[in-house]
C-alpha cells in the first residue's frame, strides 16, 4: 500500500528533523514566516485559504527570491479562488507558465465544480492539488479526477488531512502522492507521533479490493468538519413557477 508523503510546516526542530530524514515534507507560505528547510523536500502553498495572504504579485515575488531551492520543491501552487473552480481557472492561469519558469513544478488546485469547468488543460500544469469544500473534496468527482491525474503522471496532493480515515482516503481512492493538514500547525508536539504512526498502519493494512474503494468514495466523512447544507428558510432549489407562468401542453 501506497502512502502519501504528509507535509507539515517546518515550525519545531522536531519536524524538521524528520523533514530531513525524509519521513515528512515541509510546506511553506510567505506569511508563515518559516523558512525552507536545509535538506528534504518541500512545497510552496500561496495561503490563499488563510486570513493573511500576500497578494498574487508579492507572492511571485517570494517565489522568485526562494527559487535556488525549485529543485528540491514537489509543487508551487498558482493563486486560486476557494470554492470556485470557474474563478481559480480565470485567476490561475496568467500564473501557472511564470511559476513554471521559475524552475518550479507548478500545481493548479481544484475547487467545487472542476468536473464541469472546460477551460483549462492536463498539460499546463504538474501537480493537481485538491482543495475546495469538504463536501466537494470527498465527493466522487473530486476522486475521479485526482486519479486521472494519477494515471497520467500527474503529481497529487490532498488538503486538509488530519486523520489517518482522510490520509486512508487520500491514499486508497485518490491514489495521492502527498497531503497536508493544520493537526500539525495547530499541535506539532502533541500530534507528531500520530502522524507519524499514519503511513505505518496504512503500510500494514491489506490491499483494499475496488469494493473497498467504492465504499471510501462514499463515506469517508470522519467528523472533523461542517458539511455544507441549505441555511434555515433558504428556498428550494427549484421553485415552482407562478401558476399564471406554467405553460399547459395541449
Amino acid at each position: 500500500m501506497h502512502a502519501p508523503l504528509y507535509l507539515a510546516p517546518p515550525s519545531t526542530d522536531r519536524i524538521r528533523e524528520h523533514i530531513h530524514a525524509g519521513r515528512l515534507g515541509a510546506i511553506v507560505t510567505p506569511s508563515s514566516g518559516n523558512r525552507i528547510p536545509e535538506d528534504g523536500w518541500w512545497a510552496a502553498d500561496s495561503g490563499i485559504f488563510g486570513s493573511s495572504y500576500v497578494g498574487d504579485e508579492a507572492y511571485m515575488r517570494w517565489l522568485e527570491d526562494r527559487a535556488e531551492f525549485a529543485d528540491r520543491c514537489l509543487f508551487a501552487t498558482a493563486p486560486d479562488v476557494v470554492g470556485n473552480a470557474f474563478a481559480t481557472i480565470n485567476r490561475s492561469y496568467p500564473y501557472l507558465g511564470r511559476i513554471r519558469r521559475m524552475g518550479y513544478p507548478v500545481a493548479l488546485v481544484a475547487q467545487d465544480w472542476l468536473e464541469f469547468c472546460n477551460w483549462w488543460d492536463w498539460d499546463d500544469f504538474d501537480c493537481l492539488f485538491i482543495g475546495g469544500s469538504t463536501r466537494w473534496k470527498l465527493s466522487p468527482a473530486a476522486a475521479v479526477l485526482a486519479r486521472v491525474a494519477a494515471s497520467i503522471g500527474k503529481w497529487v496532493h490532498v488538503g486538509r488531512v488530519n486523520s489517518l480515515k482522510r490520509f486512508r482516503y487520500a491514499a486508497r481512492v485518490m491514489l495521492a502522492d502527498s497531503a497536508d493538514g493544520t493537526l500539525l500547525a495547530n499541535g506539532p508536539d502533541k500530534h507528531l507521533p500520530s502522524v507519524l504512526s499514519w503511513p505505518r498502519h496504512l503500510l500494514a493494512e491489506d490491499a483494499p479490493s475496488l469494493m473497498d474503494a467504492r465504499e471510501l468514495v462514499h463515506d469517508p466523512y470522519d467528523g472533523r468538519y461542517q458539511l455544507w447544507s441549505r441555511p434555515a428558510g433558504a428556498p428550494p432549489r427549484r421553485a415552482a413557477a407562478p401558476e399564471h407562468e406554467q405553460l399547459t401542453l395541449v
